[in-house]
């Protein structure tokens, strides 16, 4: 299967997706030195937060895929250097809106968890 959304993302930003099918899609990211947020190398949340996404849109696979809500949870800190593997699956679907839910793994150990709640556009949302 080929990735056909958020082509131009930045993967040291957002993570490489690692395995992609109908409904479900792996992003793996490696946090740097550049993703903490204090001298102890607690990465700041925004960078798991936005290989979520990535994950969710992955997941997905429509072009014209946005966020339109999500709640989510840290469940663990994560430290520069951790690899972060997102697991994406799609929950539900009902015309445009598919609900997305993302589980985010160092290890085996549940670091964050969301519902992403997503819309398939006609077309591109900045048209």
């Amino acid at each position: 299967m080929r990735l056909n959304t958020h082509l131009n993302i930045d993967s040291s930003l957002c993570g490489k997706v690692t395995k992609l099918e109908e409904g479900y899609a792996e992003v793996l990211l490696h946090t740097t030195r550049q993703m903490s947020a204090d001298a102890q190398g607690l990465v700041h949340g925004g960078f798991i937060f936005g290989a979520a996404d990535y994950a969710a849109m992955s997941a997905v696979n429509d072009p014209y895929v946005v966020l339109g809500a999500s709640s989510s949870k840290f469940a663990a800190p994560v430290k520069v250097g951790d690899a972060i593997l997102c697991k994406a699956c799609v929950v539900s679907e009902k015309g445009k809106k598919k609900e997305v839910s993302v589980k985010v793994f160092v290890a085996d150990k549940l670091v964050f968890e969301g519902i992403f709640t997503t819309f398939v556009l006609e077309k591109h949302v900045l048209s």
